[in-house]
């Protein structure tokens, strides 16, 4: 019998749910390649591991970007890779639903289901990132009452108001996690004349990150390799430094939440007043980023527990409930 998978193809971190198991798999979606051979030596974790640190033949991809497959051979072998680990041998082919943002074009989509099926997909379902999140958060998006998500991921941060089963309105931005550190990494060049990699911006953003100030200043030492002599210096970096630093990728996500209020049905406002918005994705995990929105929203937001794990939690339970979804939520692809 075959085991039907759910897939949250994330910019930054793959989850697989597997039916009946629950989430088996979370890891970074990285893949090392042999720029000599073209061969991937290694996949997830120890490829991430290998970002900065390798020899001049090896380099480390991600073969996503802001949201959609940038590089296709590599994400087919990235997501073959996972099915594999998760399920063991295929061998009969899963049906397997991958999540997708909000507003994804024709050729983006078509690209995702070939990569299921050419990867041993028996059938391949897409669904959209903000609908599974509010399935994984535990909201009953059936009922004619609106919902406010907010998907904050590696590439993309996905916006929607849900009601009857479906989107209502929705935005799609290339801003978020990654945006977050390209502004760190580029602040210590310009304020610190400090060059640092990705890595390093990414543990700034959770150590000392934060888009609300809190009341105690925290400060982090940071080694990076200056810029005017070329060696290794150390220096000492606040967390009100970070808030500024992030503040335009910060600023554009509350411009798109803002949007889509705007654009919401005046039927629909007061359920989202009443109910508050739900955040989900890694980058709602930013120290404040929950007060951020209902300062310039009005309106009460929650985040719930894990919420990394919304996404691929609500694209595994579509899969189990897959007969009783309507069209507008979930539509199968051959």
């Amino acid at each position: 019998m075959s085991k039907d998978i759910g897939i949250d193809l994330g910019t930054a971190t793959v989850l697989v749910y597997v039916k009946g198991r629950g989430i088996v798999i979370k890891e970074p979606s990285v893949v090392a390649v042999d720029k000599n051979t073209d061969m991937i030596c290694k996949v997830g974790r120890e490829a991430r591991e290998m970002i900065g640190r390798t020899s001049g033949n090896i380099v480390a991809i991600r073969p996503l970007r802001d949201g959609v497959i940038s590089q296709y051979e590599v994400t087919l072998k990235m997501i073959q890779y996972f099915m594999r680990k998760a399920c063991g041998p295929l061998l009969f082919k899963p049906r397997v639903v991958i999540c997708v943002p909000s507003g994804i074009d024709e050729v983006a989509e078509r690209a995702v289901i070939d990569a299921g099926i050419h990867a041993g997909a028996r059938r391949t379902y897409l669904i959209e990132e903000p609908v599974a999140a509010a399935i994984g958060a535990g909201i009953n998006i059936s009922g004619p009452n609106g919902h406010m998500v907010i998907d904050i991921g590696g590439g993309t941060t996905d916006i929607a108001v849900l009601s009857l089963g479906g989107v209502v309105v929705s935005e799609s931005i290339k801003v978020a996690g990654d945006k977050f550190d390209e502004a760190i990494v580029r602040y210590m060049r310009n304020a610190h004349r400090l060059l640092i990699g990705d890595p390093t911006a990414e543990y700034i953003k959770i150590k000392i990150g934060e888009a609300w100030p809190r009341e105690q200043e925290r400060i982090l030492q940071v080694t990076g390799r200056c810029l005017i002599e070329g060696l290794p210096r150390k220096v000492n970096i606040s967390s009100r430094e970070i808030t500024s630093a992030m503040e335009e990728p910060l600023m554009a996500i509350i411009d798109a939440i803002k949007s889509v209020i705007e654009r919401t049905p005046p039927e629909l406002i007061d359920d989202i007043i009443t109910n508050g918005i739900v955040m989900t994705g890694g980058g709602s995990m930013l120290c404040g980023i929950d007060r951020l929105v209902s300062y310039y929203t009005g309106i009460r937001v929650r985040i719930p527990k894990n919420p990394m794990d919304c996404v691929a939690l609500g694209t595994g339970r579509s899969l189990e409930n897959i007969s009783r979804l309507p069209t507008s939520i979930i539509g199968g692809k051959h």
